[in-house]
């Protein structure tokens, strides 16, 4: 199993094609470890990870978890709600503190833009980053990019349709900046309040306003989960006005190819990002993406821990 050039994960932008093609490379293989009657290997046996949020994300933190125990390391759960840091403790205390109790890995979730680069610069700590503010989430776009390589065989010359809220995603500039560096063709379509103001991050990509041709030619559809509190920004009128004109339906299927596969981070808004017989239907890859979150988080542990136990 190769190293990685990176010694933490950030964020995709700037990763390069090796990098992530290792990942991937790897996690196809933890993916068959998960079918086993034993799924626990030895490979992060001693090593202490501690998951530190501080934003709500059972999906994420228990994938993680998950990741973690399959991979035999020891876990540390932190959540901010329990914690000093709503005494007033800074930040980089509370890493110290973590940190003082010999811990190798941390991976951390913040609404605060930044947080995973500012922990690594105060820690001698492996940071991997489970979300920060509207600026990556590395692990989902792993993750949706080793479904589309399971269900379609390649990245390269694909073309992923990404529906929403463009703006305020991170899962969208993961995966923007990470399928494109795998060869893939990314198409962006959402209200235009929710348009990124990034004028780098766009040359990148097509925009599309019209949902129905954003679907036309695209191999995979990743639908977003539609915040609530874009309500309360007025940056959209109504839930049911979006489902009216971005909504994933059996209509707008008639537009997409007949092996369109349909993407989500999840949790779904049902009835508003996707109808339920879209998410619960034939090409609807949903659960497979939750599965593979496991593997390509043992991957990512795994890789930066050095890949210590190659026969694992």
């Amino acid at each position: 199993m190769s190293a990685l050039q990176i010694k933490h994960l950030f964020g995709l932008q700037g990763v390069s094609k090796q990098d992530i093609r290792t990942i991937l490379d790897n996690a196809k293989q933890f993916r068959e470890i998960l079918e086993r009657p034993i799924k626990k290997v030895p490979s992060l046996r001693g090593l202490t990870v501690v998951n530190l949020f501080f934003e709500n994300s059972t999906r994420t933190r228990t994938s993680f978890e998950l990741a973690e125990k399959r991979l035999s390391a020891d876990t540390v759960n932190f959540t901010s709600s329990n914690s000093s840091v709503k005494k007033g403790e800074t930040l980089v205390d509370t890493l110290r503190n973590i940190e003082s109790m010999k811990i190798d890995i941390v991976v951390v979730r913040h609404k605060g833009t930044g947080v995973p680069k500012f922990l690594a610069e105060h820690s001698n700590a492996i940071i991997v980053n489970a979300g920060d503010g509207a600026h990556e989430h590395p692990t989902q776009a792993l993750l949706d990019m080793l479904t589309i390589e399971e269900k379609l065989g390649t990245l390269e010359g694909k073309n992923v349709t990404i529906i929403g809220d463009i703006r305020h995603s991170r899962v969208a500039r993961s995966n923007l900046w990470g399928m494109s560096t795998m060869g893939a063709h990314v198409t962006l379509c959402g209200p235009s309040t929710l348009v990124p103001r990034n004028t780098d991050l766009m040359s990148h990509v097509t925009w599309e306003p019209d949902v129905k041709k954003a679907v036309a030619n695209a191999d995979a559809i990743i639908a977003l989960r539609l915040q609530k509190e874009r309500m309360d920004d007025a940056l959209l009128p109504s839930m049911r006005e979006y489902r009216n004109t971005f909504g994933i339906t059996e209509d707008l299927l008639e537009c997409a190819k007949d092996k369109v596969i349909i993407m989500h981070p999840g949790p779904i808004n049902r009835g508003v990002e996707l109808d339920s017989d879209i998410a619960d239907g034939e090409h609807s890859v949903i659960l497979d993406q939750v599965t593979n979150g496991v593997a390509v988080r043992m991957a990512v542990l795994f890789l930066l821990a050095g890949g210590r136990n190659e026969n694992s």
